[in-house]
């Protein structure tokens, strides 16, 4: 059985985006991107909903032929590419970069997905991310929490149908102070 983390950059009062989708708040350093890109490239796949999938398909297919693209960014554009993605829409046309779409039950796709043999999985996207949640799928939370009270916009947490205790595995400190807080659900 594969392990499923849920893993976004989240605002000190729990937001993923402020209001009208403004995500100019969580740009990484260079330091908490090269995490992302080891993160990336321990990942056996990325499941996204579609505003994430937006989002992440407008920059990265061409992220490393950018100008002043980094070394880092580069890296990332690269593994981004060929890393395994699933996009779960309803109303996304077409998908590419190694990349398929699922238009039925996200729920039933992703317990299938996790309870195949491989490398863990990370989910993005709030909605999705929820569903997952509700579903019990999700085993472990990692929020890159930024210094930053946003008051409104998408939050990282949906509701739930009841409470789900949580483990405190890891803390890091990183530039611009971004804290990473990773917890595992107890079973």
């Amino acid at each position: 059985m594969r392990k499923l983390t849920y893993l976004m950059n989240v605002s000190l009062d729990g937001y993923i985006a402020a209001a009208g989708d403004d995500i100019a708040w969580s740009v990484p350093s260079d330091e908490l991107h090269q995490w992302f890109n080891d993160q990336t490239r321990e990942s056996g796949g990325s499941l996204y909903g579609r505003k994430l999938w937006e989002v992440m398909s407008a920059y990265w297919p061409t992220g490393d032929e950018q100008p002043g693209a980094t070394p880092i960014e580069i890296e990332y554009a690269r593994l981004w590419r060929e890393k395994p993605k699933v996009v779960f829409s309803s109303t996304v046309e077409k998908v590419d970069w190694n990349t398929r779409l699922v238009r039925g039950d996200a729920v039933a796709e992703i317990a299938r997905l996790k309870a195949e043999d491989g490398a863990p999985l990370d989910i993005g996207g709030a909605t999705l991310a929820g569903a997952a949640m509700r579903a019990g799928l999700i085993d472990e939370y990692l929020l890159m929490t930024a210094p930053v009270l946003v008051g409104g916009g998408t939050p990282f947490f949906s509701a739930l149908d009841s409470w789900v205790n949580l483990r405190l595995t890891e803390t890091r400190r990183f530039p611009d102070d971004i804290v990473l807080l990773r917890y595992e659900v107890k079973h």
